[in-house]
C-alpha cells in the first residue's frame, strides 16, 4: 500500500508542478539564478562577507548554508543516484541536472521568503521556515494557518523518518557489512554523538557542519574523481549515453552501454523524483535553517542558499553517475537495484577492497551530517506546532529524535522509507502553492536587489 501511495506522491502531476514552479520563476527572474550563479558562489565561499551584530540563536551565512548541505548531502548522493540510474537508465542523471538547474530558482525564492518572513520566538531566537512564510506572509491568514500546520507536522514525520531512521539504518547497515560491528552498538554511538550535537543547539550544529560538510564533499569528491581519471577513455561514451538515454523514446536492448530496459519518460521520473529528493529544492525544508542565518538581507541569503542546489546535485551527483558509468559498474550489474552495490562496485574497480571501506566512510559522514541537520529542522517545526518556545519543548523533541536513531540502526526500514518519501512529497504541496501566491512580491524584490547590485558594482 504503502509503495502504492509513494508513486502516486511521485508521479507526474507532483513533478510537473515542481518543475513548472521552478521553470517559471525562472522566466519571471529573467534567469538571475543562472546568470548570478557566480556571484553567488563568492558569497557562499566567503567573498564580501556581511558584517552585523550577532544575533540570538543565529549562525553566520556560511554555516547556515553548511546546516542547508547537510541536510541534503546524505545518502541519496551515494545511492540515490545509483538507484535512479537502476530504474531509469543512464539518461536519469540528465535529467536530475536540468531539474537541479531549475531547482535554483525555487530554493532563491523558497529561501528569501524564509528570511524574510522569520521571527524571534520568546527566547529571542530566530525561528522561520516555510509554516512561517504561510502563516505570515499570507493574506488569508485562518488557510495560512492551518497549511502552516499541515507542513509543520509533514516535517516532524520527515525529521524522525528520512532525516533520522532512514539515515541511521544506511549507517549501521554500511558498518555491519564493513567491519562487522553490531548494529546496536553501532546505534548508541550515533545516538551519543547525536545527543552532544544537538544539545548544543544551532550554534553547535553550524561549528560542526562548518568542518563536516566540507571535509566529506571533499573526500568524496576525490573519490569519484580518482574513478573517472582512472577510466577517462570511457568518459566521452559515458556522457554520450546520457543524453541519448535522456530522449530516446522506447526502452533500448543493445546500444552503448548494454541493456537497458528504461526509455525517456523512465528517465525523467526518476531522475527528476531523485534530483529534487537530493537537494530539497521545492520542499522548503532548507529555509527553515536560512533563517537562522545573522543576515538582514533575504535576498543575499537566498543566493547562498541556491548554491546548495549547485554543490548538492549539479557536483556531487553528476561525479557519482558518471563514475558509475565510466567504471563499468552501471553496466556490468545493471540488475542489481540496490544503490550501495552500484557505488561499491565502481570504487572497487580503483581501490579495489578498499573501496568498501572508502563508501562506507562516506555513508557514514553523509548520513550523520544529515542526521544533525535535520534534528534542527525537526525542532523548529516541532516548536511551531507547540505554540510556545518553551526549553522543556525542545528537550522533549531532542530525547525522542535521539531515541529514534537507535530505533533506526536495529529495525527494518522499508516501510519507514516510503512512509518519510511520502511525507517529503507531500511537503512540497503546500508549499509550492505558498510560493506561487507570493511569487509576485519575492521576485520583485529579488529583481529590486540585482538592480542595486549592478549600480553598487558600477560605482
Amino acid at each position: 500500500m504503502l509503495d502504492r501511495i509513494d508513486a502516486i506522491v511521485w508521479g507526474p502531476g507532483l513533478l510537473f508542478l515542481i518543475l513548472g514552479t521552478g521553470i517559471y520563476l525562472m522566466v519571471k527572474l529573467k534567469f538571475l539564478p543562472l546568470r548570478r550563479l557566480g556571484m553567488a558562489l563568492k558569497l557562499a565561499i566567503g567573498f564580501n562577507k556581511e558584517k552585523g551584530k550577532h544575533v540570538n540563536g543565529s549562525v553566520s551565512s556560511f554555516s547556515a548554508l553548511m546546516t542547508e548541505l547537510a541536510a541534503t548531502i546524505g545518502t541519496g548522493n551515494i545511492v540515490g543516484v545509483a538507484t535512479a540510474m537502476s530504474l531509469g537508465g543512464p539518461g536519469a542523471l540528465f535529467w536530475m541536472i536540468i531539474s537541479s538547474l531549475i531547482g535554483m530558482a525555487l530554493k532563491l525564492v523558497e529561501s528569501t521568503l524564509a528570511v524574510t518572513y522569520r521571527q524571534r520566538n520568546q527566547r529571542g531566537q530566530l525561528a522561520g521556515g516555510p509554516m512561517y512564510v504561510m502563516e505570515n506572509g499570507l493574506k488569508w491568514k485562518k488557510t495560512g494557518h492551518i497549511m502552516a500546520v499541515v507542513y509543520a507536522f509533514l516535517a516532524v514525520l520527515a525529521s524522525f523518518g528520512m532525516g533520522n531512521m532512514v539515515q541511521a539504518n544506511s549507517i549501521a547497515d554500511a558498518v555491519y557489512v564493513t567491519f562487522g560491528i553490531p548494529k546496536i552498538t553501532v546505534g548508541f554511538i550515533i545516538a551519543m554523538l547525536t545527543l552532544f550535537v544537538v544539545f548544543g543547539g544551532i550554534r553547535t550544529i553550524g561549528k560542526l557542519t562548518n568542518i563536516l560538510v566540507p571535509i566529506m564533499g571533499i573526500l568524496y569528491l576525490s573519490g569519484t574523481l580518482i574513478v573517472i581519471i582512472f577510466h577517462w577513455r570511457n568518459l566521452f561514451e559515458a556522457i554520450q549515453a546520457i543524453f541519448l538515454y535522456a530522449f530516446c523514446p522506447k526502452a533500448i536492448t543493445g546500444g552503448i552501454l548494454g541493456t537497458s530496459t528504461s526509455g525517456a519518460l523512465q528517465a525523467f521520473r526518476w531522475g527528476v523524483s531523485r534530483g529534487v529528493f537530493s537537494n530539497e529544492a521545492g520542499l522548503g525544508a532548507s529555509g527553515i535553517s536560512a533563517a537562522a542565518a545573522n543576515t538582514s538581507d533575504a535576498v543575499r541569503q537566498g543566493y547562498i542558499s541556491m548554491t546548495g542546489v549547485f554543490f548538492d546535485t549539479i557536483v556531487i551527483c553528476t561525479s557519482t553517475g558518471l563514475a558509475l558509468l565510466v567504471s563499468g559498474a552501471f553496466q556490468n550489474n545493471v540488475n542489481e537495484m540496490e544503490g550501495s552495490v552500484l557505488t561499491l562496485r565502481a570504487f572497487e574497480t580503483v581501490f579495489g577492497d578498499k573501496g568498501e571501506k572508502f563508501v562506507c566512510i562516506s555513508i557514514v559522514l553523509f548520513a550523520f551530517a544529515t542526521i544533525i541537520a535535520w534534528a534542527y529542522q525537526g525542532e523548529k517545526a516541532y516548536e511551531f506546532l507547540m505554540h510556545d518556545d518553551k526549553k522543556s519543548n525542545s528537550l522533549i523533541f531532542r530525547l525522542v529524535y535521539i531515541l529514534f536513531v537507535i530505533i533506526g540502526c536495529i529495525f527494518s526500514l522499508r516501510q519507514v522509507w516510503n512512509l518519510s518519501d511520502i511525507c517529503n512529497g507531500l511537503l512540497a504541496i503546500p508549499n509550492i502553492v505558498c510560493v506561487l501566491i507570493l511569487s509576485n512580491r519575492a521576485c520583485a524584490k529579488i529583481l529590486a536587489w540585482d538592480k542595486d547590485f549592478n549600480m553598487k558594482c558600477k560605482m
